[in-house]
C-alpha cells in the first residue's frame, strides 16, 4: 500500500554540510522528522559534492517517514564555478564579471539536462546561456 504524502520540502543545502541549524532544522522539525538522521544521510550522499550547493526535495509521509531526492546544483552555481567568479554581476547588462566558453556551456547543459525542461542539448544550452547572461557572464 502506498504511503500518504503529507508534504514536500525543497531546500538548498551545501553538500556534506547539512546540520540541524536553520534552514534544515526548523523545516524538518515542524513535520516531526528526525533531523540528525536526515543530516547524516544527506551528508553521506553528498560527500563527493563538498562545498557545492545541492538542492534536495524531501517527501514527508503521514507516518513521519521520508524520502529525499538530490537534484543537480543550480545552473548559476555551475556557471560561477566554470567562470571562476564568486558571484554574478549586480548590473548584468552593463558590468560583465566573467566568461565561459561554448564547450563549458555545453558541459553545464549536459550536467543540468535531467533537471531542465529541454528536449535536446541545443535547447538546454540556450536555457543555460540565458542564465549566464542574467549573471553578467559572457559566452565566448
Amino acid at each position: 500500500m502506498a504511503k500518504k504524502i503529507k508534504t514536500k520540502i525543497k531546500l538548498q543545502i551545501t553538500g556534506g554540510q547539512a546540520n540541524p541549524a536553520p534552514p534544515v532544522g526548523p523545516a524538518l522539525g515542524q513535520h516531526g522528522l528526525n533531523i540528525a538522521e536526515f543530516c547524516q544521510k544527506f551528508n553521506e550522499k553528498t560527500r563527493d559534492k563538498m562545498g557545492e550547493v545541492v538542492p534536495v526535495e524531501i517527501t514527508v509521509y503521514e507516518d513521519r517517514t521520508y524520502d529525499f531526492i538530490l537534484k543537480t546544483a543550480p545552473a548559476s552555481e555551475l556557471i560561477k564555478k566554470m567562470a571562476k567568479i564568486t558571484k554574478g554581476s549586480g548590473k548584468a547588462l552593463t558590468e560583465k564579471v566573467g566568461s565561459i566558453t561554448k564547450d563549458q556551456l555545453k558541459e553545464i547543459a549536459e550536467i543540468k539536462m535531467s533537471d531542465l525542461n529541454a528536449n535536446d542539448i541545443e535547447a538546454a544550452m540556450k536555457i543555460i546561456a540565458g542564465t549566464a547572461r542574467q549573471m553578467g557572464v559572457d559566452i565566448k
